[in-house]
């Protein structure tokens, strides 16, 4: 799969009027593994802030999400 990662601010408010799709998601996930590593943030404590108790998503969904979030980290690791 090859999705564009945004790359400014205004990249990131136009996905907000997207409709929700896997390359949606996908964009989004590597986005937050790109700027929680610029960040200086571990694969830990991102994982552990998506698995946070949160009222906007379920465990299971939090739990699928942060799955998704290490396969990311890997992968753009290796790039």
């Amino acid at each position: 799969m090859n999705y564009t990662i945004p790359t400014s601010p205004q990249k990131m408010v136009a996905l907000q009027q997207q409709p929700v799709n896997e390359e949606l998601v996908a964009a989004a996930i590597a986005d937050l593994v790109r700027i929680s590593r610029s960040q200086g943030k571990s694969l830990e404590e991102v994982t552990a802030e998506v698995l946070a108790e949160d009222y906007l998503l379920e465990a299971p969904l939090r739990q699928w999400l942060s799955e998704a979030i290490v396969q990311a980290w890997d992968y753009m690791g290796e790039l």
